[in-house]
């Protein structure tokens, strides 16, 4: 197994403090949004390991290596021959530290077919793959999970039409009431569908001035308004403001969970999280950003339903496991709570792990770990942790 060296982004909507107060490293002043933990190839983990036996034997210093270049030298022997058969000779899995400060943008995923048409598409057309506009980066798709560590806001799925009326009608803007009719007024798909169209597709001057006096009333008002109006403090004039009044607001406490498959729209709002996620960039905003939002596309993914937003929590098993249940293949996430004296953790798999601690102290095989230190195990490697704090487990789903 090896450390792993990980890559923090400072994406503008990142905590200054969450992510330094766990690794007790002190805060630069700047955002620390997400600590990257894989093969992801815009930021792969380092590890230091020798490229050749006679380097080994020779003990020729390390240097650190990234995790794609070890895994792209020898697929098989690191992930282990199912998983290259399933996804490939790559790390099907990424994950994060997350820790949002403000709120991230509106956002949904492809399914896969989606993604390996979409991107086929954009190839074809020759579209840039770093140009603005361009809306599939590769041709995978990207459920994710996001596992709070503290307590989490956030944004899932299209609540009610009625629900979202009622909010937007409290609010006593008058330029809000087509929407609260169109809310009324038709069955749910096309009730949600109506009115994102109709908001997206504003006159963006106008608009604003919707905006600015909806974050003014829901100002005034607080309680269940009160999250619009943080959004608005950080998105001023932008119609997401509005968007984000069609979703369910979701407040996670530590060890809960929120599991994001496709066409859900959601955004994170605040609070730090362990997130993992299939390796994809493929993202769809719908707003609060000023990056682009392909809106025909944006309206072909979305998936208009009202759903309740499923909190999960982990599921014991005798081993001590404890488990996040989703339906992807890509990834599994689990947690393992060690006490002093316990018997140790078997942790040993088929499968590729990236194995973090976020409290106390694990020993992991011969590597100690503290908060925010993570490791990476090669498939069917032994491995047993034993200590006292929490470990978080990521793997390939059997």
């Amino acid at each position: 197994m090896d450390r792993l060296s990980n890559t923090v982004r400072p994406y503008a909507w990142g905590s200054t403090t969450a992510i330094p107060a766990l690794l007790g490293t002190a805060p630069t002043g700047e955002p620390q949004a997400e600590m990257w933990m894989g093969a992801h190839p815009g930021a792969p983990s380092r590890i230091a390991r020798p490229k050749s036996t006679t380097d080994a034997a020779n003990n020729t210093a390390q240097t650190e290596r990234p995790l794609t270049e070890v895994i792209a030298a020898d697929p098989e022997g690191e992930l282990g021959a199912a998983t290259v058969t399933r996804f490939g000779p790559r790390l099907p899995f990424l994950l994060k530290l997350l820790a949002a400060g403000s709120p991230l943008s509106l956002q949904v995923h492809p399914d896969l077919d989606q993604a390996r048409k979409g991107y086929a598409d954009e190839e074809a057309r020759g579209i840039p793959i770093d140009a603005p506009h361009r809306t599939y980066k590769d041709a995978n798709h990207k459920p994710e999970l996001i596992c709070a560590l503290t307590p989490f806001d956030g944004l899932c799925g299209f609540r009610r039409p009625t629900e979202a009326a009622d909010a937007m009608e409290a609010l006593g803007v008058d330029s809000l009431k087509p929407y609260v009719d169109l809310l009324r007024a038709h069955p749910e798909e096309a009730a949600l569908r109506e009115v994102l169209t109709a908001i997206l597709g504003a006159d963006p001057a106008e608009m604003a001035d919707t905006v600015a006096e909806a974050a003014a009333a829901c100002e005034r008002l607080g309680g269940a308004h009160a999250p619009y109006a943080r959004i608005a403090h950080n998105y001023p004039g932008d119609p997401g403001v509005l968007a984000a009044m069609l979703l369910n607001y979701v407040q996670l406490q530590p060890g809960e969970a929120l599991f994001l498959g496709a066409g859900v729209p959601h955004a994170y709002l605040d609070g730090l999280g362990v997130e993992i996620m299939a390796n994809s960039d493929n993202v769809l905003r719908c707003g609060l950003t000023p990056k682009h939002i392909d809106v025909p596309e944006l309206l072909r993914i979305v998936r208009f339903e009202a759903t309740e937003p499923g909190v999960l929590r982990p599921e014991a098993s005798p081993s001590g496991e404890e488990r996040y249940e989703t339906p992807v293949d890509e990834f599994a996430l689990s947690r393992y709570t060690l006490a002093s004296g316990a018997a140790p953790a078997e942790l040993t798999a088929p499968t590729p792990q990236i194995l973090l601690c976020t409290a106390g102290t694990v020993r992991v095989g011969e590597l100690d770990l503290t908060p925010g230190q993570s490791v990476y195990v090669p498939a069917a490697e032994a491995v047993e942790a034993t200590g006292s704090g929490t470990l978080f487990r990521a793997t390939v789903a059997a």
